[in-house]
C-alpha cells in the first residue's frame, strides 16, 4: 500500500497534458460533427401533418429549419402536400377550398373558425375535419378541437358519420387514421 502511495503521484504526473504559458490554437482544428449533414432546406424542427393517402388519413412529418406554432401548422395543412408528398401519393381534402381558417387557443382547447363552410362544397368533408383534428391534436398543448362558422359552433361529421358540435379528439377519427 505504501508503494502505491509513492508511485501513484508519479504516474499521474506523467500522464497529463503539459501546461502552456499562453493559449494556443490546436494543431489540427476540425469542427465537431456528428452524422451526415442535412440536405438544403431540411432542418431539425419537425412538423406533423395529417394528409390523405388511399382515402385514409395518414400522418406525415416534415423537417423544417425552425419550429412552427399551431396557427402556422394549420396554414401549412390547408396549403396541402408539397411536391415530394404529392409524388409519394399524398393528397388533401382541404386543398382547393376557399377557407382561410383562424385558430384560437384556450388552454388545451383549440377553436377553428372556418367562415362560410358552405363554400367548401366537397363530398369528403369527414376527411377534411379529421385532417384538422389529427394535425392539431398532434401538438402536446392541444387536446380538443371545436369548429365554428361566424363565431357559432357547427356540427361536423366524425368518422362514424355522426355529427358533433362539441369538442373533438383524435378518437373521433381513429378508424380513418393509418
Amino acid at each position: 500500500m505504501r508503494r502505491l502511495a509513492l508511485v501513484l503521484p508519479l504516474l499521474l504526473a506523467g500522464c497529463g497534458i503539459p501546461l502552456d504559458d499562453a493559449p494556443r490554437e490546436p494543431d489540427d482544428p476540425r469542427p465537431y460533427r456528428s452524422g451526415t449533414p442535412t440536405a438544403p432546406g431540411v432542418g431539425s424542427a419537425v412538423e406533423r401533418l395529417c394528409l390523405i393517402k388511399d382515402s385514409r388519413i395518414a400522418r406525415i412529418q416534415r423537417r423544417l429549419p425552425t419550429g412552427r406554432n399551431a396557427a402556422e401548422q394549420l396554414a401549412d395543412l390547408f396549403a396541402g402536400p408539397n411536391a415530394k408528398e404529392q409524388a409519394d401519393g399524398y393528397t388533401s381534402a382541404l386543398t382547393g377550398s376557399a377557407i382561410t381558417p383562424r385558430l384560437t387557443l384556450d388552454g388545451a382547447a383549440a377553436t377553428v373558425e372556418i367562415g362560410d363552410w358552405t363554400a367548401y362544397n366537397r363530398s369528403d368533408e369527414v376527411l377534411a375535419f379529421g385532417q384538422v383534428v389529427c394535425t392539431l391534436t398532434s401538438r402536446p398543448e392541444i387536446g380538443t378541437v371545436t369548429f365554428t362558422s361566424g363565431g357559432e359552433p357547427i356540427s361536423v361529421p366524425r368518422a362514424d358519420l355522426s355529427l358533433s358540435d362539441g369538442p373533438l379528439t383524435l378518437v373521433d377519427y381513429d378508424e380513418l387514421i393509418d
